[in-house]
């Protein structure tokens, strides 16, 4: 992708390998909880539930949708393992599971507006004049669907962004940093710089987005993955307070 060539896409596992998937798990257990990216994002999530119809009557199989991706969907799986490690219910996990998917948020600075054009989150004129005008969006997960939220014409602009929408949140249970190479970049170092001060003490991981997420958002892209504390679930998040409108682009918004 960072070379040039044709843009990639997603080519989700058919309904019969999840068939066989549950087929090899099944002679294991009788409940299996399935969890997949959102199912706005591809079919992975219908194939699975598809292929767990085939078991009716012999085995339990939950399919669930992330309504994210990436390291938003891998601390939900990760919260379900630690649930099902306590040898709880089927259902108390599921709970669990349901519980998590609302508390979290993914934002993405992205650098180049081709892979969000081509993926249909942008027309063609408002991608044209995005990029003569310089304008960098931020993309976001917003009911399972990604998209474009503001804009930013800097990296240092798009820093102070970032700093901005992670403090606003009362409470941070955990925090990962997606970059698109498995080395620190100059940009992700002056993010971890501004977080320092406004959260001495804590280390946030920054992690590798895998190549899905980056066939939506691009190779070049940064962002957060934010697991917002339970004690502020229920005060709401609307996360464009204080947006600036693509005032430039018309209604790129709402797009």
């Amino acid at each position: 992708m960072s070379h040039g060539g044709p843009l990639p896409k997603v080519v989700t596992a058919s309904v019969a390998d999840f068939a066989m998937a549950y087929e090899q798990l099944h002679r294991e257990t009788d409940q299996i909880i399935s969890i997949h990216r959102s199912r706005q994002l591809g079919p992975t999530w219908q194939n699975a539930s598809a292929a767990s119809r085939n078991f009716l009557g012999r085995c339990d199989i939950i399919v669930i949708d992330s309504l994210t991706t990436s390291a938003g969907l891998a601390v939900i799986v990760e919260a379900a393992a630690r649930a099902a490690a306590q040898d709880v219910s089927l259902d108390a996990v599921v709970r669990t599971v349901r519980g998590v998917i609302p508390r979290i948020y993914s934002v993405f600075y992205v650098e180049t507006l081709d892979y969000i054009q081509h993926n249909k989150l942008l027309g063609d004129a408002q991608s044209i004049l995005g990029t003569m005008l310089g304008i960098k969006p931020f993309i976001t997960i917003e009911d399972g669907v990604l998209v474009p939220m503001e804009k930013a014409r800097t990296r240092t602009q798009a820093i102070d962004r970032l700093v901005e929408y992670v403090t606003e949140f009362a409470s941070l249970e955990q925090m990962m940093i997606l970059q698109n190479t498995p080395y620190p970049t100059e940009q992700t170092r002056m993010f971890q710089d501004r977080l320092a001060l406004e959260f001495p003490g804590r280390e946030f991981p920054v992690m590798m987005y895998g190549p899905s997420l980056a066939t939506y958002i691009g190779p070049d892209a940064m962002g957060v993955v934010v697991f917002e504390g339970e004690e502020v679930l229920d005060l709401g998040r609307s996360g464009d307070e204080d947006d600036e409108d693509f005032d430039d682009l018309g209604d790129f918004e709402d797009v």
